[in-house]
């Protein structure tokens, strides 16, 4: 449950993460895949930046070469023990994903995977939680990317996806701030399951299922 995301435009972005220095540039988009390169929120010289990362982390020991392990999603529980993602989150090396709503897919009894969007019902705008890493190639090309969060899904996502447990961390308000500055003990503490009170969820065309398409129609409900 971390394939497809719902980018908001760059102004919206920036009133909700305020960063002192941006820059990014980026459009709205419906369809945002792994690979593709994203906005992120991270601290650097004490001061928040806007900037621009690959989805889909390289480890800074792999030279700029992505890894055969998928990498657009870190689980909870193998962020201190992967060789993957034990070096960032121990250097505090933590960003947040800018996202208007993502994408979660149901299998039917028919066999056939039905896709939903998912938002917050009083946000038009929040954070995923991810952690970053800069990979330097033999050129001397510097490639830096992230990973999304999951921790466990919560009821609403879990009754979706009942095949996957697990779902994007979405951050509080209160935590962003945390999450970025704060010990790998206290942003830790950060991450957990989001209220599916605070949540919607609905039926949207199969089309999401290409990464081809990108227009607003992808998240209108069907019925």
């Amino acid at each position: 449950m971390c394939d497809r995301y719902v980018l908001p435009d760059q102004i919206a972005a920036e009133r909700e993460f305020l960063p002192t220095q941006a820059w990014w540039k980026f459009t709205a988009k419906f369809n945002v895949a792994a690979q593709q390169y994203v906005p992120a929120v991270r601290v650097h010289d004490g001061q928040t930046e806007g900037m621009m990362m690959r989805w889909g982390l390289i480890p800074s020991w792999a030279e700029g070469q992505p890894i055969e392990h998928p990498t657009a999603c870190a689980e909870i529980d193998r962020l201190e023990r992967s060789n993957i993602y034990r070096m960032p989150w121990l250097s505090s090396q933590r960003c947040i994903l800018p996202v208007s709503g993502f994408y979660a897919w149901q299998l039917t009894r028919a066999n056939y995977r039905q896709p939903y969007f998912v938002r917050l019902s009083n946000r038009s705008v929040f954070g995923l939680a991810a952690v970053w890493d800069r990979s330097v190639g033999e050129d001397d090309d510097v490639i830096e990317s992230c990973s999304v969060i999951r921790v466990p899904a919560n009821d609403l996502l879990a009754e979706i996806a009942i095949s996957d447990a697990r779902m994007p961390a979405i951050l509080r308000r209160r935590d962003y701030d945390t999450w970025l500055r704060g010990t790998p003990v206290e942003a830790k503490a950060a991450l957990q399951p989001y209220n599916p009170a605070w949540m919607q969820a609905y039926a949207v065309s199969p089309r999401i299922n290409s990464t081809e398409p990108d227009d607003a129609g992808l998240i209108s409900p069907v019925h």
